[in-house]
């Protein structure tokens, strides 16, 4: 049971207390009960207070999908630090930005992340044997405020900086307790781990389980690309992807109907799920309910979910050949409001409530980002009182929330969400480019991302490659085109609108 004035640690804790010998994670090789975990991140615990020489404020995670990455997130909240996820696969210089723009006093390292530690700050590296080499057990009483921020995650920044996402304890306390109620997670219940730690859904994967005695089982970073193969193998009863895993497994041939006849419970957010999308994971998995969840990281990881109906002759038809988002969390109000600031049924989606963040870590990137109570400007930090503007377009029909897009140009992409912003300020840094849009298009199904730039024509290549030093594999465009001039609109702005339609053409 989820404690309002708990902490994900607490949670943790109450799932010890109550199911010890039950599996907390499958890892790797590694199966470890709660009982056993606890006592493994207390030990790494004590070692990264001696290796940050203090008890940090602040535990960095650069990790991914190993026994080191689970326990040290854990570790991390075991001393009231606010836990950073990281990603070995991202650019070494991004990471040490993160590091530096996140005041992380210690890094915990596993063999994806030992090559690239960022210099100048403490490291703790786990490799080979590394729980025998662990300290005692860390011994100090546990005392949290609940309102005291938990994790700091990193989302594409418009300006080229990416904007720090601080959430509290007390935001993730009524999301995870709505999801075990909502999901009828229980011990026994095995949930999937498909999500990286720098994408806010993976929240749902370990707390969720870790708070209910359920087991946490992880797939290789290959058996995400085969979930039958993975559900059925390691009897997953609780399923929780981007949509974008679907079309793989599909392309894969790897989604045949009733493939997965055991599988409970299906969830899917990160980018919108599209109906013939769910048909075909409805079919593969004939005994699942099946939700579409959504929400961005300011929000808390999902805010709001639809549930599709069991007969799938009911299913909606919306306009845009979408699954409906669906309605608000409890706890949160929403409301759509329009380019005029009235609230309708077509506009941007704005929410308030408690799993609402109170701010980014640098106040700056607050301006424009929130609507006062009667939707007017917020000047300072915002008030409780004050709507989140998700920048996203919806639209009411037949009662649900449907996500129509974008208001601005921000895209998402393999449930990535990225800011073009910031890839196009990269770019601008070639010497050959004068100028630089980056758009989404679609072909055969399957949204990426081009770039057209002017200047100078290079080989697209090379530009491509200035992206891969600095940013995402996820963020490189996957085209480069000359262009001599932008069109502009009566603004004087580029047109990427008539861009995007003249890709769109043109593929």
């Amino acid at each position: 049971m989820i404690e309002s004035q708990g902490t994900m640690y607490t949670w943790f804790r109450d799932s010890v207390d109550r199911c010890p010998d039950a599996t907390a994670i499958e890892v790797g090789p590694d199966t470890v009960t709660y009982r056993d975990f606890a006592v493994l991140v207390d030990r790494l615990a004590a070692a990264l207070v001696a290796a940050a020489g203090e008890r940090p404020r602040a535990v960095g995670l650069l990790a991914a999908r190993s026994l080191a990455s689970y326990a040290g997130y854990l570790a991390g909240l075991r001393l009231g630090a606010v836990v950073v996820p990281l990603n070995p696969a991202f650019p070494p210089d991004r990471n040490r930005s993160t590091c530096v723009a996140a005041g992380v006093d210690v890094v915990v390292a596993d063999e994806s992340g030992v090559g690239q530690l960022p210099a100048g700050i403490a490291a703790l590296p786990l490799v080979g044997r590394w729980p025998s080499s662990l300290p005692a057990p860390w011994r100090e009483d546990y005392d949290v405020d609940p309102g005291s921020v938990a994790y700091l995650l990193f989302t594409s920044g418009s300006t080229g900086t990416p904007k720090g996402v601080p959430i509290r304890h007390r935001n993730v306390a009524g999301y995870v307790a709505h999801c075990v109620e909502r999901y009828e997670v229980t011990p026994g219940c095995r949930l999937s781990q498909t999500f990286d730690l720098t994408f806010d859904p993976s929240v749902f994967d370990l707390f969720v389980s870790w708070s209910t005695g359920a087991t946490l089982v992880v797939p290789s970073s290959d058996e995400v690309l085969t979930p039958a193969r993975f559900v059925n193998d390691r009897a997953i009863t609780h399923w929780y992807s981007v949509p974008s895993v679907i079309s793989l497994a599909r392309r894969l041939r790897g989604l045949r109907p009733g493939a997965m006849p055991d599988l409970r419970w299906s969830a899917f957010a990160g980018e919108q799920l599209t109906s013939s999308q769910a048909r075909d994971w409805a079919a593969a998995a004939p005994n699942s309910v099946l939700e579409n969840a959504y929400g961005p990281t300011e929000l808390t990881v999902t805010c709001t979910a639809y549930r599709l109906p069991s007969d799938t002759t009911a299913w909606p038809v919306t306009s845009n050949g979408t699954v409906p988002i669906g309605r608000p969390n409890g706890g949160l109000d929403a409301v759509l409001v329009g380019e005029d600031g009235v609230p309708g049924d077509d506009g941007e989606l704005c929410v308030r409530g408690g799993q609402r963040f109170d701010g980014y870590l640098d106040p700056a990137h607050n301006h424009g980002r929130f609507h006062s109570a009667t939707f007017g400007p917020v000047a300072g930090l915002p008030t409780p009182a004050d709507w989140y503007r998700t920048g996203d377009r919806v639209r009411r029909e037949s009662g649900e929330f449907v996500h129509i897009g974008r208001v601005d140009d921000q895209v998402k992409l393999r449930g990535y969400r990225i800011e073009p912003g910031e890839i196009e300020a990269v770019l601008r840094d070639h010497p050959a480019v004068h100028d630089v849009v980056v758009i989404p298009a679609t072909t055969a199904g399957e949204t990426v991302l081009h770039a057209l730039h002017t200047g100078v024509a290079v080989d697209p290549t090379e530009l491509m490659n200035a992206v891969r030093s600095r940013l995402p594999e996820y963020m490189v465009p996957a085209a480069v085109h000359y262009v001599e001039t932008f069109p502009v609109n009566a603004s004087g702005k580029i047109d990427r609108r008539r861009l995007a339609s003249e890709l769109g053409d043109a593929l």
